[in-house]
């Protein structure tokens, strides 16, 4: 017996169970999506986007509205560009960060949604 088989006597309700086991996304599809989640994981890595959703910050700003060292930001933002929720641009000697696009805060203002019903 395969491992996404259920036993037959496993439980009453298993007549679908096949259809949804096959609708499942590939595993190769997953994973990029966890990790992408993971990302939205830590405290200071969502103050940045926050900060970053109202405007185009450099380092030096970041590190001072969410109250860390501009090595932690700088380490947060590069984590954050990997993933691809944050894009930087060359002003002379500063670089700025921003949002990549909108999606980045309509995942982050739908997570605060579904907690503030949770809660009412």
């Amino acid at each position: 017996m395969s491992e996404n088989k259920p036993k037959k006597d496993c439980c009453f309700a298993s007549e679908g169970i096949e259809k949804v086991a096959k609708m499942l996304s590939p595993d190769e599809e997953l994973m990029p999506l966890a990790e992408f989640f993971r990302i939205f994981g830590d405290f200071t890595r969502l103050k940045i986007i926050q900060a970053l959703s109202a405007h185009e910050l450099c380092v030096c700003h970041l590190a001072e509205i969410v109250n860390v060292s501009q090595s932690a930001v700088s380490h947060q933002l590069r984590l954050l560009k990997q993933y691809r929720l944050v894009k930087v641009r060359r002003a002379g000697k500063e670089k700025l960060y921003s949002l990549d696009d909108e999606h980045i805060m309509e995942i982050f203002n739908t997570g605060l949604m579904h907690l503030a019903e949770k809660k009412g």
